[in-house]
């Protein structure tokens, strides 16, 4: 169930029965995203595009947030997740989105995942884009496994194309989604 608050703003209703706040990122959520990002578990930092405990790294985020589409959940604790619809700039990729998602380990498995990505998906489309793609390593299998419940499919595997925070390359999966007839039902069944 879902509630209005305001025309961005809204409540959302977990299966579990918990209410979460919908909301577009703004720049004066930046101690709460570094809060949020300190607090993830080590593995997932591993993996963060960007470091968003660093929060001059954070503060560039949130100010770049006019070029990109981002949003936050909240509970009464801070931000316990995010979901980002990055654009790039360059004139032949401008029908492509990257999605980038996040929750916190509180919330996971919880149906906050799949609120964040139907949330990136309606973003998308009011963009006109054409096709969101995921980005992720190779060992990151859950992740992996819940874009393809959402339809994602994967198109290229790139050895050794990313470093990690200790200093390991990895291989990046890079998996997309075709925005044409997506509709919110189509992921009503899957629980992130």
């Amino acid at each position: 169930m879902t509630t209005e608050t305001d025309s961005q703003t809204r409540t959302q209703s977990l299966p579990d029965g918990s209410n979460v706040t919908i909301r577009p990122m703004q720049a004066d959520d930046l101690e709460a995203m570094v809060s949020f990002a300190r607090a993830l578990p080590q593995e997932d930092l591993l993996f963060l595009r960007v470091d968003l405990t660093d929060p001059k790294v954070a503060k560039q985020v949130m100010l770049n947030q006019s070029s990109d589409s981002g949003f936050v959940a909240t509970d009464d604790q801070g931000i316990i997740g995010y979901a980002v619809v990055h654009r790039n700039s360059t004139n032949w990729h401008r029908h492509l989105g990257e999605i980038r998602v996040n929750v916190s380990a509180d919330y996971r498995s919880r149906g906050l995942g799949r609120v964040l990505i139907n949330q990136a998906f309606d973003k998308a489309a009011s963009l006109n884009l054409k096709k969101l793609t995921a980005h992720m390593t190779s060992d990151q299998r859950g992740a992996q496994a819940a874009f393809r419940k959402l339809g994602f499919v994967p198109e290229a595997h790139l050895a050794d194309y990313v470093i990690d925070r200790a200093g390991n390359t990895r291989d990046m999966i890079i998996m997309s989604f075709d925005l044409e007839g997506h509709t919110d039902q189509a992921f009503g069944s899957v629980s992130l």
